[in-house]
């Protein structure tokens, strides 16, 4: 039977494993909105702006496994997720971006009587021009007989490619009678292309002496942490995440040796990593924070790389291979019970903070969230770019989302928000005093949304992984803010420490009171900064490549 355009829509979000919708209304929007509210189908959460939404949204999608939902009206609303959706392209990330548009009958007339439609840019096609250029797949519903073929093709490239794709709704078309969505069917995949190549990579495998599994993000984007982890165990090799992928088989039984990272990882991570003869490399994208400026360490030519829906083994190329078709042959081959794995022991975390009255490093903020977690349990954690993010290579490994690739700065906060909505868990947000500033405020939705999250932030009044890149620049201070003393103001609990001591008890209380959120300012010296981001940096000065957050 027809349905509305709009209930059309919202249903098929919801078949293609949608769970929430993240948004802020808008005129061209509000017709849309008005159908997410009655439908009931899917629950919205409204947000401050726009930035918010595409960071909370892309978070939901990483915890799931599955689609993000961030819905935006036209111009002044999806123009500001621009970054956020870049963000997710980069990272892999699926997020569905549902825009109101202009009515088709304005789209025709030019605007209102020929006069240019407010919220337009150049054109009334600039937003979706834009759009083309951070989604996999972009559609406009002006035809509602059309409609749900585009719909189906869409939320397809987002599940196959896990990137973002970009869904306008005209406003005159919401409530236009529709069919419904039938789900296509997965692209085709050559089987014999799929058993060839799990047949190299076995091969490859069994002659090795020292082989090693590298997992990366697409693990987690595509919802494969159980079956990668079966196998780990099957195969009884050695495993290491990359700094995106840190957190992934947090919950599976594996062999797992740590976060590789290059020059700026752990040394014995790193030798084990670097000097294996049978590198396999899951879902693993292959940029400079993954392999801490030091990719040539690596000889890509001697390992293995899933990804892309592509499987590449030394020289051979084997295209159109998706992820999961591949883990299923390997696991088709693999020993059917667990093998013994030599072992590699990971190497130990801070712990054990000294509670006295010396000034905070963040190894100490790491010392005191690893007790915390053995004393009440791990939580999922949210970190911003900057120290915060290298700060929690040293927590205990716990399932983690952080933008380690493309280090936009704002996504720590919004980001819990999303992991809140689509876990029901309590998450740690890491952040920066500067990424902060941006999105921060986001905070103040918590209570009308009955979430209850625990922030620490990194407060040193400085940007300042930036300024370890460029020492003697004034640019890079800012102001001392109050964040301990705003959070009553936003509808939460402050806690500040300038101490160990201090620091250990706003811990413990922030982590006792979930009334609220409870944000926990460390005060920073400047200067001090994680261990893994001081060798990050001298890897980076080292390749003379500049870098840095933003």
């Amino acid at each position: 039977m027809t349905q509305p355009l709009a209930r059309v829509l919202i249903h098929a979000l919801a078949d293609h494993g949608a769970r929430e919708v993240f948004g802020i209304p808008g005129d061209f929007a509000l017709p849309f909105f008005r159908h997410l509210e009655r439908c009931g189908r899917l629950p919205l959460y409204t947000l401050s702006h726009e930035p918010g939404v595409g960071f909370a949204a892309d978070a939901a999608a990483r915890w799931h496994g599955g689609l993000g939902v961030a819905c935006v009206t036209y111009g002044a609303g999806a123009l500001n997720m621009v970054n956020p959706i870049a963000g997710a392209f980069s990272e892999k990330s699926q997020v569905v971006v549902i825009s109101g548009g202009p009515g088709v009958s304005e789209g025709h007339r030019g605007g209102h009587d020929g006069l240019l439609l407010h919220h337009q840019a150049k054109t009334l096609d600039s937003q979706l021009q834009v759009f083309r250029e951070i989604t996999c797949d972009q559609t406009r519903l002006d035809d509602p007989q059309r409609a749900p073929v585009e719909i189906a093709r869409v939320l397809r490239s987002c599940r196959e490619q896990s990137r973002p794709v970009y869904i306008e709704i005209p406003r005159d078309q919401v409530d236009v009678p529709c069919d419904p969505v039938a789900a296509l069917p997965p692209s085709p995949v050559e089987a014999e292309a799929v058993a060839a190549c799990a047949d190299e990579v076995m091969a490859r495998l069994d002659r090795a002496e020292r082989p090693v599994l590298l997992v990366g993000v697409e693990v987690r984007r595509f919802d494969l942490e159980a079956r990668v982890g079966d196998l780990a165990r099957r195969l009884g090799i050695p495993v290491a995440t990359t700094f995106m992928g840190r957190g992934l088989l947090s919950q599976e039984p594996v062999p797992s040796i740590g976060t590789y990272m290059g020059l700026a990882g752990c040394p014995e991570i790193s030798r084990v990593v670097e000097e294996s003869d049978a590198l396999l490399m899951l879902g693993v994208l292959l940029s400079d924070t993954n392999f801490g400026v030091s990719g040539e360490r690596i000889d890509l030519r001697a390992a293995m790389l899933a990804a892309d829906r592509a499987v590449r083994v030394g020289f051979h190329a084997y295209p159109d291979i998706p992820l999961a078709d591949l883990i299923d042959a390997l696991l088709d081959r693999a020993p059917v019970e667990p093998s013994v794995c030599a072992a590699i022991p990971a190497p130990a975390l801070p712990r054990d903070l000294v509670a006295d009255d010396a000034p905070v490093h963040p190894r100490d903020i790491a010392a005191a969230v690893n007790d915390l977690f053995d004393r009440a349990g791990p939580m999922p954690i949210a970190a911003d770019m900057g120290d915060c993010l290298f700060t929690a290579m040293d927590m205990r490994h716990t399932p983690l989302v952080a933008p380690g690739y493309y280090a936009t700065m704002g996504f720590g906060v919004p980001a819990g928000l999303g992991i809140c909505a689509a876990s029901g868990r309590r998450p740690l947000v890491l952040v920066g005093d500067g990424a902060f500033q941006m999105t921060g405020w986001e905070l103040g939705v918590c209570a009308r949304h009955g979430w209850a999250p625990l922030v620490v932030v990194f407060n040193n009044a400085s940007w300042e992984m930036l300024r370890t890149f460029q020492p003697d620049s004034g640019f890079n201070d800012l102001e001392v803010w109050q964040f301990a003393r705003l959070a009553e103001a936003l509808g939460g609990r402050g806690h500040r420490a300038t101490t160990r001591a201090q620091l250990r008890a706003a811990l413990d209380a922030a982590h006792a009171d979930e009334s609220c959120f409870q944000l926990v300012e460390v005060m920073l010296p400047r200067g001090a900064i994680s261990d893994t981001l001081a060798r990050f940096v001298g890897a980076i000065k080292g390749a003379n490549r500049p870098m840095g957050t933003r």
